[in-house]
């Protein structure tokens, strides 16, 4: 995600937003900004401009500490699940994948 030669700096107006995320996906999110020495929001910026563009925000060393950070927090979610997600109550215990899908 970081640029080796010299660029300008960006000048930009941040804002504090009240964002709900899924509990492991932000733990790996967090784990993986400061394994890069980053903040959580210049990471989610960074992935998010990528996408924007088409591009893969993470190279293949990035992808393995991904992984790996998602086996240590138990996030066993994947992009099928994206638009599956619901917000369960408090106490209740969370559905597993069938196996067609």
């Amino acid at each position: 995600m970081g640029r080796t030669e010299a660029v300008e700096r960006r000048s930009v107006e941040r804002v504090q937003t009240g964002v709900r995320v899924e509990k492991r996906i932000l733990l790996v999110l967090k784990a993986l900004a400061a394994s890069h020495g980053t903040t959580l929001g210049d990471l989610i910026e960074g992935v998010v401009l990528h996408a924007f563009e088409g591009a893969a925000p993470f190279g293949r060393d990035t992808i393995a500490k991904i992984e790996s950070l998602k086996r240590v927090y138990g996030l066993d979610l994947d992009a099928r699940d994206s638009h599956l997600l619901v917000e369960r109550k408090p106490g209740s215990r969370p559905r597993k994948r069938t196996s067609n899908g």
